[in-house]
C-alpha cells in the first residue's frame, strides 16, 4: 500500500501547475502547396510551423489579419478547421560528413533508401551571408578538368561563375565534370599524404529536373568513384515548388558546415532558371504583387542573397559556387539571366552553334569571362596558356572575315590554321576530366608547336595519343609538373625530350 502511496505522491511533485504559453491558429484555407492561417500572431518570418499529420510549413507572409504558409509535405491531409501551432524554429537541416555519398531532399531527409543519416549538427537554411571584412581574396584555383575553362576562363576558390546557355548545350556535364575532377584531385592529393593538402567536397542541388536525369547523374558520378565526396540535394519537377524553392538554400546550408569548419566545397545550382520560377509560383498563390515576366519585385534579392553565401574565408574554408541558368535562343539580356550575371563573378557561356558543329564543350571565348583571372590559376598553366583566349578570340574574328574571301596572306592563313588546332585541341569527351599536369603538358606542346604539322582533322588523336604516352611512360614527369606547379628547366627539359619521342613515334604509325 505504501509503494503505491509513493508512486502517486512522486507523480504529484512532477506535477507543474505553471501556465504554458503555446501560440495556436487554424486553417483558413489550402490549397497549391499553400495555406492561409488565422490566430498565429506571434509567428515569425521563415518560422516553422506544425500542421497535422506531421507536415510542416514555413511562414512566408505575415499579413494584418492571416500568415501565408507554403507547406512541405502532403498537402492532400489537410482540411479547412485544422489546428496549426508555431514551433519557435527557423527551418534548418541535417549538415556534416555525415551526408556525403548520400541523396536527401530539400529538408536533408535521406531519399535514397540507404537508412537514417547520422548528422549531429544542424544548421539553418536561411542565413546572413559573410560580410566584407571576414572575406578573403580568390586566389587558389579550383580545377574544372575541361581545358577551355582551366587555361582561360580559371575558376578559384570562393568564386561564383556563372554556367549559361540554352537546353542542350552540355552545362550540367561541366557541372558533374568539375565534381569528378576534385573527387580524382581529392584521392591523388590524401593518397600523397601531403600536409597542406585541402580536399574539395561537393554538394550537387538539381532543382526542377526529371528524376530520370537525377539517376543518371548519380549513376556517373558514383561510376566515377565521385559520390563519396559529394552531397546530392535533389527537389525534381514533380516535387511542390515550396521544395524547389528550398532545395538551393538548404545545399548552401550544408556546403557552409564544410567552409566554416576548415574545408573546402564546391556547389552546383542546377539550375536558377527553374528555381525561380517555382518561387514566381509561390509568390503568386500568396498573392504578392507580380512584376517584370510576372516574376515577384524580390527574385533578385531570392538570389543575391543564396550566391553571396558563396565565399572565402579568413582562417577557415571557402565554398564555390556554380549556378546554371538555362537561356531562350540565346537570349542573355532576359530577366533572370541578367539579374545572375550581374550577382556572378564572371560566366562561362555556352553556345548552341558551336555545340552543333561538334566543338564540346560549346564554351564561347568571346562571352565568356572570370573575373578572378589568372589568380586562380598555378604558374604552370599561366605559363603554357597565357596568349591563348587572345590567340582563340582572334581566330574567331578572322574566321569570321576570311569565309567571304579565298586569296589571304600567308600571315592570315597561318594564325587561322593555328586557331583551329587550338579548337581540335580543347574538344573534350563528357566524363572525362583532364588533370591539370596533362593540361599543361599538352599546351605546351601546341605552344612550341609540336602540333602545327599535323593535319587539323588528326589534332584530336594526336592529343589522345600524346595523353596516353605520358600517361604510360612519363608518370614521374607529369608527377613533377604537379609538385612544383611551375616549368623549370629541368621540366622544360623533360617534356621536350618526351614531345620529340613522342613525334617520332606518331608520325610512324600514320
Amino acid at each position: 500500500m505504501s509503494n503505491v502511496i509513493e508512486q502517486i505522491e512522486s507523480q504529484i511533485a512532477k506535477l507543474s501547475s505553471k501556465a504554458v504559453k503555446k501560440n495556436t491558429g487554424t486553417i483558413r484555407t489550402v490549397a497549391d502547396g499553400v495555406a492561409k492561417l488565422d490566430g498565429l500572431s506571434d509567428v515569425m518570418y521563415n518560422e516553422m510551423v506544425q500542421f497535422p499529420g506531421g507536415a510542416i510549413g514555413i511562414a512566408l507572409n505575415l499579413e494584418e489579419d492571416e500568415v501565408g504558409c507554403v507547406v512541405l509535405g502532403d498537402v492532400a491531409q489537410l482540411k479547412e478547421g485544422d489546428e496549426v501551432a508555431t514551433t519557435g524554429k527557423l527551418l534548418s537541416v541535417p549538415v556534416g560528413k555525415a551526408l556525403l555519398g548520400r541523396v536527401v531532399d530539400a529538408l536533408g531527409r535521406p531519399v535514397d533508401g540507404k537508412g537514417p543519416i547520422d548528422a549531429k549538427e544542424t544548421y539553418p537554411v536561411e542565413k546572413i551571408a559573410p560580410g566584407i571584412m571576414v572575406r578573403k581574396s580568390v586566389n587558389q584555383p579550383l580545377f574544372t578538368g575541361i581545358m577551355a575553362i582551366d587555361s582561360m576562363i580559371p575558376i578559384g576558390r570562393g568564386q561564383r561563375e556563372l554556367i549559361i546557355g540554352d537546353r542542350g548545350t552540355g552545362k550540367t556535364t561541366i557541372c558533374i565534370d568539375t565534381i569528378i575532377n576534385q573527387a580524382r584531385i581529392n584521392k591523388v592529393g590524401l593518397a600523397s599524404g601531403a600536409k597542406d593538402f585541402r580536399p574539395v567536397y561537393s554538394i550537387y542541388v538539381a532543382v526542377g529536373q526529371k528524376q530520370s536525369n537525377v539517376v543518371r547523374t548519380i549513376a556517373a558520378l558514383e561510376a566515377a568513384g565521385a559520390l563519396e565526396y559529394t552531397v546530392i540535394v535533389s527537389a525534381p519537377a514533380a516535387d511542390n515548388p515550396a521544395n524547389q524553392y528550398l532545395a538551393p538554400f538548404s545545399g548552401a546550408a550544408i556546403g557552409e558546415w564544410f567552409m566554416e569548419n576548415g574545408m573546402d566545397a564546391l556547389i552546383v545550382y542546377d539550375d536558377l532558371s527553374k528555381h525561380a520560377v517555382a518561387y514566381r509560383q509561390i509568390s503568386l498563390i500568396l498573392k504578392r504583387p507580380s512584376g517584370r515576366e510576372a516574376y515577384p519585385g524580390d527574385v533578385f534579392y531570392l538570389h543575391s542573397r543564396l550566391l553571396e553565401r558563396a565565399a572565402r574565408l579568413d582562417g577557415k574554408g571557402s565554398l564555390t559556387a556554380l549556378p546554371v541558368i538555362e537561356t531562350q535562343a540565346g537570349d542573355v539580356s532576359a530577366y533572370i539571366p541578367t539579374n545572375v550575371i550581374s550577382i556572378t563573378d564572371g560566366q562561362i557561356f555556352l553556345e548552341t552553334d558551336l555545340f552543333n558543329q561538334g566543338i564540346r564543350p560549346a564554351v564561347s571565348v568571346g562571352l565568356s569571362v572570370s573575373r578572378v583571372g589568372s589568380s586562380a590559376q598555378i604558374k604552370v598553366t599561366k605559363q603554357v596558356g597565357g596568349k591563348l583566349k587572345g590567340e582563340l578570340a582572334q581566330f574567331r574574328e578572322l574566321a569570321a572575315f576570311a569565309q567571304f574571301g579565298s586569296d589571304l596572306d600567308a600571315k592570315t592563313k597561318a594564325q587561322l590554321d593555328r586557331g583551329a588546332r587550338i579548337v581540335e585541341l580543347f574538344k573534350q569527351p563528357q566524363l572525362n576530366p583532364l588533370a591539370i599536369e596533362m593540361q599543361a603538358a599538352i599546351l605546351w606542346a601546341l605552344q612550341k608547336n609540336y602540333f602545327d604539322s599535323i593535319d587539323t582533322k588528326q589534332v584530336v588523336a594526336a592529343a589522345n595519343s600524346l595523353k596516353d604516352y605520358l600517361t604510360t611512360r612519363k608518370a614521374d614527369l607529369l608527377a613533377s609538373i604537379r609538385n612544383e606547379a611551375k616549368l623549370s628547366d629541368a621540366i622544360e627539359a623533360g617534356l621536350k625530350a618526351s614531345a620529340d619521342e613522342w613525334k617520332a613515334t606518331f608520325a610512324a604509325k600514320k
